[in-house]
């Protein structure tokens, strides 16, 4: 069953949001196998993200390869993702 994943509130900018999504494009880990939808929103200084997976364990896999890169970008969470498992993902 697919989930959701709400990240928290971090203060991540549009420029470091978009270095994490180049750096993951270039090194051919994007889109991520597994993510069956990712929404970036909100205003030049605070991007953020949620996302539909196919399942807790695809997502934490992925999370090997994304890490490293908020590091290199310089984003810290501020907290935990929040976890929801998704009653109904419906593509249009």
């Amino acid at each position: 069953m697919s989930i959701l994943v709400r990240f928290p509130p971090s203060d991540v900018t549009k420029d470091q949001y978009e270095a994490v999504r180049g750096a993951l494009s270039d090194a051919g880990s994007w889109p991520p196998d597994g993510c069956e939808l990712h929404v970036a929103f909100g205003d030049d200084r605070d991007i953020r993200v949620s996302e539909v997976w196919e399942s807790r364990e695809k997502f934490d896999g992925f999370g090997q390869t994304l890490m490293p890169e908020l590091e290199k970008a310089g984003i810290q969470l501020s907290g935990q993702p929040e976890f929801f498992e998704a009653q109904r993902v419906d593509k249009f």
